[in-house]
């Protein structure tokens, strides 16, 4: 089932989210002595981790993985590691961080990065984007990556640029203890309103998810 936070705005949504995922990552620290949580790229994530890292937590212990990277060189604007540097990672200081290795392709990079999650038995946080066909991560309506059970996949004929991407499996996300999306704009109430009648969308399958969005992304919901 899903849970729905509607803000009046994409800032106060990405503060109520922020504040969600500085709630989570305190429980999993005080649980377990470290969190490991999934996090989005994009541009709707941004503030919410410019806000997040005005927040007093314990960094040291908290290790940050792409939910997503794209088949780009190292530093290429595009990659979703850029911007989670550029507003998170460069604002905090003892934060761990384990990029995905793109540049080596979809297969080589998928197949390196598994080995990083070896023993990680269970994300804490799935902090997840979601596009206008429901996608979420780099798993795509319709495409094979969606059938892998690995817990790392190489995605191919992207429909979005660039065609080859690396991509957390479904079977990941299904496993994280929890799950959010953070979503704003008219753009996004088309899909928002599918979404809440059950069409089987990638995201949709991703089980059970704390939505934090604006009002303008629920306008044909209601």
């Amino acid at each position: 089932m899903h849970h729905w936070t509607v803000s009046a705005s994409l800032e106060a949504a990405s503060i109520a989210a922020a504040d969600f995922i500085a709630t989570q990552v305190s429980a999993a620290i005080e649980a377990r002595g470290i969190c490991h949580m999934i996090v989005p790229g994009g541009n709707t994530p941004a503030r919410c981790f410019t806000v997040l890292a005005e927040m007093s937590l314990p960094w040291d212990k908290l290790h940050c993985y792409p939910g997503d990277e794209r088949c780009y060189e190292v530093g290429h604007a595009e990659r979703n590691d850029v911007m989670i540097e550029t507003n998170l990672l460069s604002r905090i200081s003892g934060i761990h961080f384990h990029p995905m290795p793109a540049e080596l392709g979809a297969e080589q990079g998928a197949l390196l990065y598994r080995s990083t999650l070896e023993l990680i038995d269970q994300f804490d946080i799935a902090f997840l984007g979601m596009g206008e066909d429901g996608h979420t991560a780099s798993l795509f309506p319709d495409n094979e990556a969606l059938q892998a059970r690995s817990t790392v996949v190489a995605v191919h004929q992207s429909p979005k640029p660039p065609a080859d991407r690396i991509s957390m499996s479904m079977v990941t996300l299904q496993r994280a203890r929890t799950r959010m999306v953070l979503a704003a704009g008219v753009s996004k109430a088309e899909i928002i309103a599918k979404i809440r009648t059950g069409e089987p969308l990638p995201v949709n399958r991703v089980g059970d998810i704390h939505w934090f969005v604006d009002e303008a992304a629920v306008t044909k919901s209601e």
